[in-house]
């Protein structure tokens, strides 16, 4: 039974049709792994298509290859929700004509659900899936995990091509993405290193200072009255962020509790919580490390949701709305608690919103975490680099020197305080990490407009302008 199958990816593009103009989607659930975006580019590249619009959930240190089809013109565009140091190095020194389009996790399936960012070809990496295109990202030496982030990509895209190392025999057995959206199936030897999964971003720090301050994170949502049987968690991605969970299961102990739900990004902290019934379910779009791969395929509460069912602000509804406590990262925050987890401290594209901002802004309680100083510069600035998330979705920021809480929270801080916790003006911190660092330089910037980020509900929040390469040290 051949089915939807054909011979190779060079095939499968001609039979989709591209042309010079057209835009192509990916995902990232394989990370710093991921094989398919450059089997893909590259053969896009080898065939003589130009003028490529690349739309990427997020875009990883595997996926190198673009930046050197952005200097011959291959690809031409660029819209996802993360980029990683090398190919953010080379557009923050303006290697591209067109901005790139930094979207959150939440909004991007819903602006290609709009049609405000058409996909003409979707190209999704499956760890098993059969000649029909029934598809999953559970079975097979390649499994990843969750497959949230395709969801939109299956269902809008006007091609869907299904590109996997595990072909097995029809009917596929658990379906994540049915064969009713697959146009096409490529077999390849592998779509890429599952070790990969674990990189960057989702490694859990073992820093004496960055576990100090992921403790006093846990101290803010334990003394915020929201601390109650049934709560809902999520984790962000960042060292300190994934680090609280270390801290979590004692509090919970302490107070006898236990919570209804993980949410997001899931790693074998997390999945070890389930497992105690400390938690009663895990709603994930994307396994961090191969331990909640193992727990996807193992335990029925366990749950794959798409990105929309994730955190889609602009949607009926969503699980980030019922989010209790959010723990985030930030590379900067200011003196009105906007956060940024777009540039370093050099003005580089590094990083993105990926989930951040959707949910800060759906939690009840938001707190963000950096170390005051990072190589001699602040965390807290008079104003942020780049605006990834604003401060009207931040309640908390939490530090080695103290604890600021939003002026918009009083009740909270007054919680804080009565629980003796360090509790600081942002403006304080500031103060603090001037008098230690002293007053930072301005960034050289030109003009130039490379990066324009949207939030939540999908209005500009921020741009990013190019680096001047003769004045930045990177």
């Amino acid at each position: 039974m051949k089915g939807k199958l054909v011979a190779s990816v060079e095939e499968a593009i001609r039979l989709c049709g591209l042309k010079d103009g057209m835009t192509v989607s990916f995902h990232h659930h394989l990370r710093d792994g991921d094989g398919v975006l450059p089997m893909v580019m590259n053969k896009i590249s080898e065939m003589g298509f130009h003028d490529i619009t690349v739309s990427a959930s997020g875009i990883h240190g595997s996926h190198g290859c673009l930046v050197d089809l952005i200097k011959n013109g291959v690809v031409t565009g660029i819209d996802t929700d993360y980029i990683s140091k090398v190919v953010g190095l080379s557009i923050s020194h303006g290697s591209m004509d067109r901005p790139v389009i930094f979207r959150t996790h939440g909004n991007r399936p819903h602006a290609i659900a709009v049609g405000e960012s058409p996909i003409d070809i979707a190209f999704i990496a499956a760890s098993a899936a059969d000649c029909q295109g029934n598809m999953n990202g559970v079975s097979g030496p390649s499994a990843f995990g969750s497959m949230g982030y395709a969801f939109a990509d299956a269902a809008y895209a006007k091609k869907v091509v299904v590109i996997t190392d595990n072909l097995v025999e029809y009917p596929l057995t658990p379906i994540s993405i049915d064969e009713r959206y697959a146009d096409y199936v490529v077999a390849v030897d592998s779509i890429g290193d599952v070790n990969g999964i674990r990189s960057g971003i989702t490694a859990v720090t073992q820093n004496p200072m960055s576990l100090e301050i992921a403790k006093k994170a846990v101290s803010v949502f334990e003394n915020s009255g929201l601390f109650e049987e049934g709560f809902i968690y999520q984790t962000g991605g960042g060292s300190i962020s994934l680090a609280t969970t270390k801290f979590l299961q004692a509090a919970m102990d302490r107070k006898g509790i236990r919570g209804s739900a993980i949410l997001g990004g899931t790693n074998g902290l997390l999945v070890d919580l389930l497992e105690k019934g400390y938690f009663r379910k895990i709603m994930d779009i994307q396994c961090l490390d191969l331990d909640a791969v193992e727990s996807i395929k193992r335990n029925q509460e366990h749950q794959e949701i798409s990105a929309a069912c994730y955190a889609d602000m602009l949607s009926k509804s969503c699980v980030a709305k019922h989010l209790t406590c959010v723990m985030l990262g930030a590379t900067e925050i200011d003196l009105d608690f906007n956060v940024n987890v777009h540039t370093d401290s050099n003005g580089i594209i590094r990083g993105g919103s990926g989930g951040h901002t959707d949910i800060a802004h759906g939690a009840k309680l938001t707190i963000a975490m950096a170390p005051l100083l990072r190589q001699r510069r602040s965390a807290v600035l008079e104003h942020v680099t780049t605006k990834s998330t604003l401060g009207d979705s931040i309640d908390v920021f939490v530090t080695q020197r103290g604890i600021a809480v939003n002026p918009k929270r009083p009740d909270l801080r007054s919680r804080l305080v009565d629980a003796g916790l360090p509790v600081k003006e942002i403006g304080e911190l500031y103060e603090t990490a001037r008098a230690l660092a002293g007053k930072p330089d301005p960034l050289p910037f030109t003009d130039k407009v490379v990066g324009k980020v949207y939030g939540y509900d999908g209005q500009l929040s921020d741009v990013i302008r190019q680096v001047d390469e003769s004045k930045a040290a990177v």
